[in-house]
């Protein structure tokens, strides 16, 4: 399992295995988000079926929000949200190779926690993803979360 810490309380990952759930407990993780969506590399992928009960085993609360660029929404970044806001812990997502869950994470920030774009966006620079092209992106969602 290779995670990376974007903040205290929050890291991201690639695929997860169920074996993986046991040694992101013992890292200290409360919450598993996983943003992959089922068979999306095919078959030996994991499903999030097994791997939410490899989480439950392990102690973790686990939630499963699959994303793909087409289902990327409002509502997603808010239950993203949402299991963020649930956990009792440091949060770990994972996807295929940790972006799409960092752009949750930080749609989540700009519009639910009033936080400037360019600070999550440098915020995940710092860690070794460089998602600042998504800015627009950002700024869309942050525009939308004010009026709407």
């Amino acid at each position: 399992m290779d995670a990376r810490r974007i903040t205290e309380s929050f890291a991201v990952a690639g695929q997860l295995q169920p074996d993986d759930m046991q040694a992101a407990a013992q890292a200290g993780y409360t919450t598993v988000i996983n943003n992959r969506p089922d068979h999306e590399d095919g078959p030996e992928q994991p499903t999030a079926q097994a791997c939410a009960q490899a989480a439950e085993a392990a102690g973790l609360t686990y939630h499963y929000l699959p994303m793909t660029p087409d289902q990327l929404s409002p509502e997603l970044v808010a239950s993203f949200q949402q299991a963020l806001r649930e956990s009792q812990g440091p949060v770990l997502a994972h996807c295929k190779s940790g972006p799409r869950s960092l752009v949750l994470w930080g749609l989540a920030q700009v519009c639910h926690q009033g936080r400037d774009i360019d600070t999550v966006l440098d915020e995940a620079r710092t860690q070794g993803f460089d998602i600042s092209h998504l800015k627009p992106l950002f700024e869309a969602f942050q525009a939308q979360a004010q009026t709407g």
